[in-house]
């Protein structure tokens, strides 16, 4: 990976010079009627080519999630990212943060865009934000790659225990002065960060997240459950199986293989990070498993 483009921006009102990946198609403001403002990245791919919506992880940004894969996928397809609500520039809220929101804010993205039908394809937390947008919005999504993903995180004990404080922290961060709660987030969000060569970018992406809702985030992911209604996706799937993942385990990323209709398992060898750090092994089989859900895609 490259780091090398440089990018004028604002930050509280002054310019800020930040060095972003080689590749990486230059991100601008889009408005959302009724919403908010949110972030986009968008490669326009070969004329009529099919449109994917990637969908970032928790704690990530759109940018920060995609940027190995973007210059690869919009060789095939139009590409558009964007930041989810309170992380990089996403939509800022007082309300509580939803993922059911995420949901409905990628389809008013595709609005805008013009865009009828899309792929979505979600990473980690983005996952969930997927399969919602599939349940919520069933006539818009073409199909689903979820990565290093699961139907619902808060399985084992230690993990509801985990999730439960989120819930506690995010009351907490609702009445914490703004730079103590910049502080916390700083220390939740940077540290897996040090000692890569994704460098200071990676560090002024994240630092524009608003740490309650990134906070309330996680407690949201904590409660997600498509349980009950997983078996009825009806659409072409693909699931990118992060196999030395142990904060998604291969197990419950398999179980998604497992309980939807036709879904086709693509194994990476590589953790959770292996979409920012392994981009040799993760590119390649993020690239197949899109292309095996858009020649499924019977409405093409």
């Amino acid at each position: 990976m490259s780091i090398g483009q440089s990018a004028e921006v604002t930050d509280g009102g002054f310019p800020l010079r930040v060095v972003q990946p080689s590749g990486l198609p230059q991100g601008r403001p889009l408005y959302l009627p009724g919403r908010g403002s949110t972030w986009v990245h968008e490669a326009p791919g070969p004329p009529g080519a099919p449109t994917l919506l990637l969908l970032h992880g928790w704690t990530a940004t759109g940018a920060l999630n995609w940027f190995t894969a973007i210059p690869t996928l919009a060789r095939r397809y139009r590409v558009v990212v964007i930041d989810h609500r309170g992380h990089g520039r996403g939509i800022r809220s007082s309300r509580r943060f939803r993922l059911a929101d995420c949901a409905d804010d990628a389809v008013a993205v595709a609005d805008r865009l013009g865009i009828d039908r899309f792929v979505a394809v979600g990473y980690s937390m983005g996952g969930p934000i997927a399969q919602l947008t599939w349940h919520r919005h069933r006539e818009r999504v073409a199909g689903l790659v979820l990565c290093a993903t699961a139907s619902e995180f808060a399985g084992t004990s230690g993990e509801r225990v985990f999730f439960s404080a989120l819930g506690g922290l995010s009351v907490l961060a609702r009445a914490t002065p703004g730079r103590l709660r910049s502080g916390v987030g700083q220390r939740m969000l940077l540290g897996r960060f040090e000692g890569t060569e994704l460098g200071r970018w990676a560090t002024d992406e994240v630092r524009r997240h608003d740490h309650r809702s990134v906070v309330e985030a996680g407690h949201a992911i904590g409660r997600f459950s498509s349980a009950e209604w997983l078996a009825d996706i009806d659409v072409p799937t693909s699931v990118v199986v992060t196999t030395l993942d142990p904060v998604v385990t291969p197990a419950r990323q398999g179980h998604l293989v497992a309980t939807i209709p036709g879904a086709v398992a693509h194994e990476v060898r590589g953790d959770h990070a292996v979409c920012a750090l392994g981009a040799e092994r993760f590119v390649p089989v993020l690239t197949s498993a899109v292309d095996d859900v858009v020649a499924r895609d019977r409405h093409r």
